[in-house]
């Protein structure tokens, strides 16, 4: 931490003395921006990994690490947001990428590890039939909505043409709910509830339901905090849309980690279609949708009135080698409940020392996913997270960096298998080191 006359001065001077250190600290990461500019808008391809003043540009992972271009190294406890939930390199996966290369790939045509990735998605999902892969969860989302539009007009509900979603959902770059939405999302009409307000919800649902062909929801929220779906909340959700026969899609493109079976298996839950990404395809480009065995097919090309499904890279070589090693070999039910376990113990050592501290700071999540808040509330609702200090919250992102450990900029968590008790016990002892050092900057409103 930084160890200066402003440690404990007021927020803005703080967050002033932090972000200089930051600058001073990477003029080689400061380089690569500015060349990345000359041809990129904002020397950006992706939103989420542009931070201010400017981005760190990594150039080598190993194990649970990281190493910028200015030579630091960190522990990663951001895990590519979930999808790197194998750390880097891992030599389960790496073996396997390997024998894919050494028969080549872009094949057009089958190859022999699409069957076996399907195979240990279907035996382990509750709600998945039959699965379909993309190359990512947005398309998998978006698969999912045109597959579920279909079906209920086939089922005879020409007039449901809406989508329910939720107050900081997250589905992808063009189904994003959060801080009311974006120009750039799929233009269907959506009805836009509270998240895990169960009176609110229903209410809406009964009132919309003939126009509601889907119920698109996170059991967690994931961008929105690590907010997790109340089970009265989600369980009501199943309820009124089997009434309704309205299809209940779970985007556990995040959350499938959480258990063996995902985390509807955990909770109880069991939705008509899943969406999911991220970690399955081994930390390669991936993604999917599956659902009932009915509107899966659908998708079925050996009937006369399928729905066309193409993709190019659906069934890349190199990302089905990778899911079935990593999927099938490393991230086994067990791995699952080993990494959760150790999710657990590690958000409830951060809360405690900020309980025992006094601060407004917590953290939300659950398992292997958490979210830091600079709040005292328990993090349930969409209010809760607003409560959150935001200039707190970017002041224990530029902390963390400095003490060497990998995290986003809006305090998210998803820790990945090759962090053991040195690096847990790492990252607790640089938050504790910044609740102490930082206290009278996190004391409640």
């Amino acid at each position: 931490m930084p160890d200066s006359p402003l440690v404990n001065s007021d927020l803005q001077s703080a967050l002033a003395e932090v972000r200089q250190a930051y600058v001073d600290r990477n003029p080689r990461s400061f380089a690569r921006q500015q060349e990345a500019m000359e041809a990129m808008p904002g020397g950006n391809t992706r939103t989420t990994l542009h931070n201010a003043p400017f981005p760190l540009t990594v150039v080598k992972g190993a194990g649970c690490r990281l190493w910028d271009a200015d030579g630091h190294d960190y522990i990663d406890v951001l895990g590519e947001y979930t999808a790197g939930i194998y750390g880097h390199s891992h030599p389960v996966i790496r073996a396997a990428i390997d024998k894919a290369l050494d028969h080549g790939w872009n094949f057009a045509g089958r190859n022999e590890n699409e069957g076996k990735l399907a195979k240990l998605i279907v035996d382990r999902m509750p709600s998945i039939d039959l699965v379909r892969f993309t190359n990512s969860g947005t398309e998998g989302n978006v698969m999912a909505l045109a597959g579920a539009r279909v079906f209920a007009q086939r089922k005879g509900r020409k007039g449901a043409t809406k989508v329910m979603v939720f107050h900081g959902g997250y589905h992808g770059g063009v189904l994003y709910f959060v801080s009311g939405g974006s120009p750039v999302n799929m233009p269907y009409e959506y009805v836009v509830a509270p998240y895990n307000d169960v009176e609110g919800t229903r209410e809406l649902l009964r009132k919309h339901a003939p126009e509601i062909f889907a119920v698109l929801v996170e059991p967690m929220q994931g961008s929105h905090g690590c907010l997790p779906g109340d089970p009265e909340f989600l369980h009501m959700l199943r309820k009124e849309t089997w009434s309704h026969e309205i299809t209940l899609i779970f985007d556990e493109v995040m959350t499938s980690r959480l258990s063996p079976g995902g985390l509807q298996a955990k909770l109880g839950v069991i939705p008509d279609m899943t969406t999911l990404g991220k970690y399955i395809g081994g930390g390669m480009s991936f993604g999917a949708f599956g659902g009932k065995r009915e509107i899966m097919e659908l998708f079925d090309p050996t009937k006369p009135d399928h729905l066309p499904h193409a993709g190019t890279f659906n069934n890349n070589v190199l990302t089905m080698a990778a899911g079935v090693a990593g999927y099938g070999e490393v991230y086994t039910p067990e791995a699952a409940v080993v990494l959760n376990a150790r999710g657990e113990k590690i958000r409830e050592r951060l809360n405690v020392i900020c309980e025992k501290a006094g601060v407004a700071f917590r953290f939300s999540g659950i398992g292997s996913m958490m979210t830091a808040h600079a709040t005292t509330r328990p993090i349930r609702t969409a209010a809760d997270i607003a409560s959150s200090n935001q200039d707190a919250k970017e002041l224990f992102y530029f902390d963390m960096v400095a003490a060497g450990i990998w995290i986003a900029r809006r305090g998210f968590v998803a820790l990945n298998i090759m962090i053991g008790d040195a690096e847990a016990d790492r990252f607790v002892a640089a938050v504790e080191e910044f609740v102490a050092a930082r206290k009278a900057l996190l004391r409640p409103q």
